[in-house]
């Protein structure tokens, strides 16, 4: 099996490339959240950052939960059609999509991280 269908779902070296350069570029609210779930810090539970699933660079992922976390910055309120449509691709395939926006994450980290913990508590069952 390549390494494209086994850790990386479906993904193409494209895709792979720009998460990548995601990566290098964080928004400061991808930033902040990432300091809050790197390293197993929320539950013991592993992250991925700007992780790439088919065409779909997730702004993060555990592969253990098939959790999403998306983060919205301004451009997200100009394609809602899209965000819907690309929600449901990831939930159909058994991934449960979290969003915030990047004033939840900046100003009220404390429960967004709740939030993120109840749907750990409700998959991890």
């Amino acid at each position: 099996m390549s390494r494209h269908n086994s850790r990386i779902r479906n993904s193409l070296p494209k895709t792979e490339q720009a998460a990548r350069s995601l990566r290098r570029r964080s928004t400061p609210a991808e930033a902040r959240l990432w300091e809050a779930l790197r390293r197993r810090k929320l539950a013991g539970y592993k992250f991925r950052r700007q992780h790439p699933v088919g065409r779909f660079i997730l702004d993060f992922y555990c592969p253990e939960l098939k959790l999403v976390i998306e983060i919205d910055g301004g451009i997200h309120e100009h394609q809602k059609d899209y965000d819907e449509d690309r929600t449901a691709q990831l939930e159909a395939s058994g991934d449960r999509v979290l969003r915030f926006s990047n004033d939840e994450v900046l100003h009220h980290l404390p429960t967004v991280l709740e939030r993120i913990l109840g749907e750990i508590a409700g998959r991890s069952r």
